[in-house]
Formats: structure tokens, C-alpha cells, sequence
């Protein structure tokens, strides 16, 4: 199904046509089934597919008197169909049309999202491989830390993407479903088969058991997978603002002709792009807080998750699509600059060795706290004196007594770091990467 609707179509999968032609798409196949039965005549049947159809002002101007939209779009259908509509809606409720065709539109919407991720995670994979190798610092609290690859940066939130695609393939099943079982879910003027027969004529699951809706557990999950998917997104955007700065620069977003960063000063090249996917992943998560609110309804319903569901509906799935399709053309266009990362990752002096001097003097047989003290003397001086770490650690009376110029030599070695990325790799591919930025 996915070829007919494309990204431009998630807008259109949620209009008013579209919503109205997944009601009647339900309806078809209930009539269907009933005639499958026997219950509604061939004859009528045949007018029923040859003329149903609707208008959509014409739905809206009904709506008005009755302030029912169920009853107005049947109307306006029987309108068009004639005498041979009494068999439309046979011993449906309401929510039998609005939750199956809802199950519609939220698995077309789903499969346009995985289609959006499968983009996405084509293109992490690719800046992945091509940067595996390239060295640059890490950080932790917004500190350096040790090194890692840009690589190996791009292959976790490969990763993490991979894990909230499996998630969302879980969510959208389980929305899924139909249910065409009547007014309180015991079938009192329908027959089973005639749920069983339409829901596999539409691609959808019977629910096992239906009050007078499905349970919006289901909808839950797949609102706060799209949430989880969202904090990823921001997740990743948060990291490319990070890595923008201009201090950092090691990372730019595209910039086209002609564009401009700022009203005031010309020289502004901002990551608008990443700031604006931040903001709206938050309304993603805001929404899967109202799809939470849903799951309490009266009894077998009531109508309060209705109106929510209005919003969060379209609202939630044109940002998801939106979200991701912008972040896979920011990586597309992402420049790299590997000189600024070497730059960067030397600006902190060589401290990023530390650990390695630590363990080596541990393993002299050197007390862990007398070592942890001796590096961390001679850290602070070099941070505070903007020195080499790696000369100053050579200068040490103590710890060169203790380990000898080649020993020493072998610690201050970068590549150090990524001998277990092609592991890291594997892992997270599959099968080890091959080439370097």
C-alpha cells in the first residue's frame, strides 16, 4: 500500500476525504460481508458498489442539523444510493466504522513512517562507514573524555534507530485491528464472520475482544513508540547543535545560496534545521501524554478520547514523518570536517591519555589512589599551565620511574582507542565495515 501514499500524501492521508473514504471503505466491506451470507441480495449489493459515494461539503451541511458525523456521512451516502442503502451499516454502531477505519489510516501512516526510517538508517549507515576511523574526542558532560570515530558516533544512534524501528513494527500491529462486533462488543445484531470476513477484506486483525471500541492501550503504545522515536530524533539534533558550535565546528549543516542565518548579522550560518527538530519532537511527546490520557473511558465508552484523537491522529504522524524525513536530508548534507576534529581533540593538551598512564602505573603494582593522585597532579598543572600531557608525564620523576620512554611512548598512541571498533561494528552491523574516512 505504501506507493500510494507518498510523503507529500501524509498531509492528504488525514483530510477530510480521505477520513470519509476510509469510513466507506469499512462500510463496503461489511456489506460485503453480509452478502458473502447471504443477508444482503446480489442486486442490491451491485447498486451499493456501483453508486455509494459522497460529497464532502454535502457531510458537513448535514452534520450541522444532526451534530452527528456518523449519521451525516450515512446520509449523504443513502443519498446517492437509494432504496438499496438500508443495508448499509447493518447492526454497526458508530465505532465499528470510526476505530476500523482509524486502524486504516494508522497502519497507512505507520507504513509511511517505516519507509522514513528505513531513509534515515540508510543514511547514518553510510555516514558511519564512510567516517569509520576518524578519529575525534569524545566528551562527557560536555568535557572531553577519551576518543572515539565519528564512526563510531554515526553506529549508535544507528543503533538506537534500528531499536525504535522494532518498536514501532510492534506498535503498528497492534493498531492493526478492527472491530465490527456492535453497540457494547457482544455481536447482539451482527454475526462474527461478518467482522471476520470484512476485517480480512481490509488487511486488518479482529480484535479478540471489542467493548463498543477498541482499547486505546493499543493506540497508547503506538503514540509513545512515536514519542520514543521523537526522542531520538531530538536525541540526534541535540548532538548536531552541540557539534555546530562555532568553538566545535565540526559538523555543519547545510547551507544554500542565497540563504541567510540572521536578520542582524550576516555572518550567521545557524543550525536551524536541528533546533527546529528539537522543538517539534516535543510535541510528539506531548501527544503520546494525551494518547495515555485516552485509555480511561466509562464502562464499555464514552467519548472523551474522541476529540483527542481528532488532533494527536494526524498531528502526531505528519511530525513523525516531517521529523525524519528533515534529519535524513540535514545527514545527506552534512558537511564533516575532520581537521577541525583533530584540532579539537588535541585542544585539551593530550589529557584524554589519562586513563591509559593510570592503569599503566597500576599494573607496576603501584597503588590505584596513589596513581589516580600522581596522573591527576600532573593533569591539573597541564591544564592550568596549557601544557602537553604527554611531556609533563615524561617529565615526572615518579611515574617515569616507573615506566620506561618505549612504555610511555605506546600509551600516547590515538589509534589506541578504536582497536576494538571493527567488534563495535560487527555488532551493530552485522558484519564488519570496511574503509576509513
Amino acid at each position: 500500500m505504501i506507493e500510494r501514499y507518498t510523503r507529500k500524501a501524509m498531509g492528504e492521508l488525514w483530510s477530510l476525504e480521505t477520513h470519509f473514504a476510509a469510513w466507506l471503505e469499512v462500510e463496503l466491506a461489511v456489506c460485503e460481508a453480509w452478502t458473502e451470507l447471504g443477508r444482503i441480495p446480489a442486486a442490491d449489493m451491485a447498486i451499493i458498489r456501483e453508486k455509494a459515494g459522497f460529497d464532502v461539503p454535502r457531510i458537513l451541511e448535514i452534520e450541522e442539523v444532526t451534530r452527528h458525523d456518523v449519521i451525516a456521512f450515512l446520509t449523504a451516502v443513502e443519498e446517492r444510493v437509494g432504496p438499496s442503502a438500508r443495508f448499509i451499516h447493518l447492526g454497526c454502531t458508530s465505532s465499528d466504522i470510526v476505530d476500523t477505519a482509524n486502524g486504516l489510516l494508522l497502519g497507512r501512516a505507520g507504513d509511511i513512517i517505516l519507509a522514513d526510517i528505513d531513509n534515515l538508517l540508510a543514511v547514518i549507515r553510510d555516514l558511519a562507514m564512510r567516517f569509520k576511523g576518524q578519529l575525534m574526542i569524545g566528551r562527557t558532560h560536555g568535557i572531553h573524555a577519551e576518543p572515539l570515530s565519528f564512526g563510531m558516533k554515526m553506529a549508535s544512534f544507528y543503533a538506537e534507530f534500528m531499536r525504535h524501528r522494532e518498536r514501532f513494527v510492534a506498535a503498528l500491529a497492534g493498531v492493526r485491528v478492527g472491530k465490527i462486533s456492535g453497540a457494547v462488543g457482544g455481536y447482539a445484531h451482527l454475526d462474527p464472520q461478518v467482522e471476520a470476513r470484512a476485517l480480512a477484506r481490509l488487511g486488518l486483525a479482529v480484535d479478540p475482544i471489542s467493548t463498543q471500541i477498541i482499547q486505546r492501550d493499543r493506540h497508547a503504545a503506538y503514540f509513545t513508540t512515536l514519542a520514543l522515536l521523537a526522542g531520538g530524533v531530538e536525541r540526534m539534533a541535540t548532538e548536531l547543535r552541540h557539534l555546530q558550535r562555532t568553538e566545535v565546528l565540526e559538523v555543519e549543516e547545510g547551507f544554500s545560496k542565497g540563504q541567510k542565518g540572521s536578520s542582524a548579522m550576516p555572518h550567521k550560518k545557524n543550525p536551524i534545521s536541528a533546533e527546529n527538530l528539537c522543538g517539534l519532537s516535543r510535541l510528539v511527546r506531548t501527544n503520546a501524554l494525551a494518547s495515555m490520557e485516552s485509555m480511561a473511558l466509562w464502562h464499555e465508552r464514552d467519548i472523551s478520547h474522541s476529540s483527542v484523537e481528532r488532533v494527536i491522529m494526524p498531528d502526531s504522524t505528519i511530525l513523525a514523518d516531517y521529523t525524519l524525513a528533515r534529519l535524513t536530508g540535514i545527514l545527506k548534507n552534512l558537511k564533516v570536517n575532520p581537521d577541525n576534529m583533530a584540532r579539537n581533540m588535541m585542544a585539551s593538551y593530550g589529557l584524554f591519555y589519562s586513563q591509559r598512564v593510570l592503569l599503566a602505573l597500576i599494573e607496576t603494582g603501584m597503588d590505584r589512589q596513589k596513581a589516580y593522585e600522581a596522573v591527576q597532579r600532573v593533569a591539573m598543572d597541564c591544564w592550568e599551565g596549557r601544557t602537553s600531557f604527554p611531556e609533563a608525564i615524561r617529565a615526572d620523576a615518579d611515574i617515569s620511574a616507573r615506566l620506561s620512554g618505549a612504555e610511555l611512548n605506546a600509551l600516547f598512541d590515538p589509534s589506541y582507542y578504536l582497536k576494538h571498533e571493527d567488534l563495535i561494528y560487527s555488532r551493530v552491523f552485522d558484519a564488519p565495515a570496511n574503509g576509513a574516512a
